[in-house]
Order: C-alpha cells, then structure tokens, then sequence
C-alpha cells in the first residue's frame, strides 16, 4: 500500500539560536483516558527522532512499523508529518470543525480521537437500542456487532447452559490482571477417540472482527449440526476447542482506553512500559527476527519464551492435546490473507504443499461467498519475518494443519472494521474453515466411526439386506 507521507502539515519554524523544547501535549478530551491512540513507540522501528507521526487507525504502517519519512529533519520538533490512507484523512480533515483552520498537530489529533471516541461507543450503543440493555438473554444476542468482554463472558455461560451435553466451558487459565481464561469444548458423545480441531481468536487485542468470528462460529455449529450434515458429520467424529479472546486484558484495554491496542497488558522495565505481543512469545525460534526485546515496541516478544500467562495457559494446554489436535486455527486481522508457517525461515514445513493446496482450497470457497480475494502462502512469503508465533510453534510441535486466518480488510478500515461487514466477513470465513476442515477430516478422521464407509461395511451390508429378504 503507498503511503502518502511527504505532505508536510504546518510553517517551517523561525531558526533560533537555542530551539525550545516542544510544548507538552494536549489533555485527552472527555471520556478518553490514558495515552493518546496512536502512540509512536507502538508503531516504530526506524529512526523517528525529532518529528511526529499521527497514525491513522487503519493505516498498514501499524502493523508492520514505522520509519522515519525522507523529509524529516532530526532536532525539528516543530515538524508533523501524517501518514494516512485516504479514507482515515477524510474522517478527520472531514470534521466541519476543522474548516478555515490551520491543520495542526493538536487539533488533527483531537479530531481523530472524537472520531475515535465515536466509533467506540458505537457498538454499545446499538446493542442498547436493540435489546433495551446491553446484555440480556442469548435469545437477543447479536452476532452482527461487537461486544465488550463481560458480555462474551455472559455468551459462553449461556452457550453451554442451552446447548448442555455438546458445549461446555472451561477454564483455562488467568491472565496478567488475573482475569480468567475460558474456552468453549463443542463435542458429541461418543466411545471413539476423536481428533480436535483448536482455534483461538483475539491474541491482538485491537482485531475486534476475530473474536466476533470465533462466537459465529461455535453458533453455526451448534445451531446446525443436528439438521447440517456436513457439520454433522464432523462433530460426530472431531471435538473443538474455541477460545473466543486469547488476549482479554488487551481486548478490555481497547473498549476502555485505546482502541489500537495491540499487546498484552503485563507490566516491565519497573512500570514504565506495558504489553507483550503474545505473537511473539510462543517457544520457536523466540525473538530471533520480526520481534523487538525493546518493551516499548509493538512487537515486543517478552522477557523470554512463553514468558506470559496467557501463553503458557494455552502453551501448556494444546502441548498436553497434541497428539490428538490435527488442525490449528489463530484468528487474525487485517490482510486477506491464510498464512502457513513458517514466519522465522524461508524453509519450508514438510507439508508445506499439502497446507497451501488446502489453504488454496479454502480461500477459493471463501471468494465464492461475497467475491472476496484471500492470498495463500507462508508468512515469511508473503507478509513479513516473525518468530514466536503460535502458528509456527503449533507446527513444529507436531500438529499437521496450522494456519493464520488475516480476515477483512485490506486497509480500508484495517482494524476499525465497521459492523455493517461483520455479518459478511464470518459467512465468507466460515466457508474457508469449512472447507478446511473437509480436508482435515478427510485424513484424519477416526477410522472406525460409523461414518466411514469400507469395502467390509458394504459387504456385510448386502449380506443383512439378502438376510432380511429370505
């Protein structure tokens, strides 16, 4: 995506003999405490020393880093560059409130946190228009809209209250603000050993539309397996284990704080820095490149391997499964994009053609849904270098199929996935995860399920029906 960062917002300064420190930044407005959405040292990796960067919320460059533009003049405080997509510039230099004003640094940003603002509160508000208040019953849930974490607490109390004897929930751990961890089991009875299929959503606080993905998908499996029989037929014979919000103290950040949070909320360096990237601190090739051991970095990957208890609470679980977990889903956003492993080698997994067939497969039924484009490929192919994802460790740990889902958009929005497109994005995913799982259950299902049909089944067929005929 081409970034349009050489517009250069303001006068140059008057040269001075002794320059002046830059004035202290403006108060958040009302009803938006802490720091400001778009804090530099979450979004840079390059030398960035004496100019500013107002980072659009769905700019790409969050993702991957910032660099100091080619204009920027180190020791010109004074200097403010804006990176941004077209769309995010219309949302802000759209505000009526700022016509005939001189575009600065102070009101640019506090238009785009009321902008922000704004569309935080959205959510919540539609949900109270709807239902009369913001939780009821699962009768009125909405999967059309986005949820604050206490309400999709309240979900899967109520998913396995109504759906008693196929899903049940259970505790997995707690988090860094000792908050607890749960994941939702979606099984049949049944006295075979079955094979799972793990998917967690939500690891990246700020990708709302992943946990909006994972509570869609263990309603379509529940509400359709008795009259589906392709989902039917997989709960017959495969167990799943959906952890709706990896990351909760992150997610909750972002419905209180700051939107564009990113990692975890464990604290380091005595307090002065907070977040770990939980993508990043998983054990395989820990911290050996795409992840920084600066604290204050987005990507920071930990003070050492699986060195936080979110990680280790499904670290520790799915190692104890492994033998019986032959499909690893992580629910992302944004890109359009199925990734295979590897983020931290150009090698290749030893099945490497096999998951990108499959993966094709998938991202082929995903596009005839809603006419969609999803790319195929490894991370370190066509995304970026990572180490410690739980991707890759999943697949070096020995789970066969392991795949990064990067759901809607491509930059349009980004993170701040608007709700009119969350009813789109999971149909069109879950015709992806679907087909998947077509080809997971095709080699691995068990083989002595009742639906599995051999040469020995349809002898001993007609051998009944000639029975019942003489």
């Amino acid at each position: 995506m081409q970034l349009d960062v050489t517009r250069k917002l303001g006068r140059r300064p008057t040269p001075r003999p002794l320059p002046q420190p830059p004035p202290p930044p403006p108060p958040p407005p009302r009803g938006l405490a802490g720091p400001a959405p778009f804090p530099l040292p979450q979004g840079r990796t390059g030398p960035a020393t004496g100019h500013r960067v107002l980072l659009a919320p769905s700019l790409r460059v969050i993702l991957r880093g910032l660099k100091a533009p080619p204009k920027a003049r180190p020791g010109n405080p004074e200097q403010v560059f804006q990176a941004r997509p077209l769309l995010a510039q219309q949302h802000v230099l759209g505000d009526r409130s700022l016509e005939g004003k001189q575009a600065s640094e102070p009101l640019l940003v506090t238009a785009l946190r009321t902008w922000m603002e704004k569309s935080l509160a959205q959510p919540r508000r539609e949900v109270v228009e709807e239902t009369g208040s913001p939780w009821q019953s699962l009768d009125t849930y909405s999967y059309t809209r986005y949820h604050p974490m206490e309400e999709i607490y309240q979900w899967m109390i109520q998913i396995s209250e109504k759906y008693a004897g196929v899903a049940t929930q259970h505790f997995l751990g707690m988090t860094y603000e000792t908050r607890p961890m749960y994941y939702l089991k979606i099984s049949q009875p049944s006295d075979n050993p079955k094979k799972i299929i793990w998917m967690d959503c939500g690891i990246h606080a700020r990708e709302w539309i992943a946990p909006a993905f994972c509570q869609w998908f263990v309603k379509e499996i529940l509400q359709n397996y008795k009259d589906n029989p392709r989902i039917g037929r997989f709960l017959r014979n495969l167990d799943f284990y959906v952890l709706p919000v990896l990351n909760i103290d992150g997610y909750i950040y972002t419905w209180t704080t700051d939107r564009l949070w990113r990692k975890s909320r464990s604290s380091h360096n005595n307090g002065t820095c907070f977040g770990t990237d939980l993508n990043r601190n998983f054990n395989v090739s820990w911290c050996s490149i795409g992840a920084s051991k600066n604290c204050q970095d987005i990507t920071f990957c930990g003070s050492g391997p699986v060195s936080e208890p979110e990680t280790k609470a499904v670290s520790s679980f799915v190692e104890s499964k492994k033998e019986s977990i032959v499909c690893f889903l992580t629910m992302h956003s944004y890109g359009q994009l199925i990734l295979t492993p590897y983020g931290y080698t150009k090698n290749k997994s030893s099945n490497h053609e096999e998951l990108i067939q499959v993966g094709q497969k998938a991202a082929n039924a995903l596009k005839k849904k809603h006419g969609t484009n999803y790319r195929v490929g490894s991370s370190a192919d066509i995304l970026y270098a990572t180490s410690g994802s739980s991707r890759d460790w999943a697949r070096d740990i020995g789970i066969p199929f392991s795949y990064t889902f990067e759901l809607r958009d491509n930059g349009t929005y980004g993170f701040i996935l608007p709700a009119a497109q969350i009813q789109a994005t999971c149909e069109e995913t879950m015709e992806a995860v679907l087909s998947v799982l077509d080809d997971v259950y095709e080699k691995y299902w068990n083989s002595d399920s009742a639906d599995k049909v051999t040469p020995a089944t349809v002898v001993l067929g007609l051998l009944v029906s000639l029975v019942s005929i003489f």
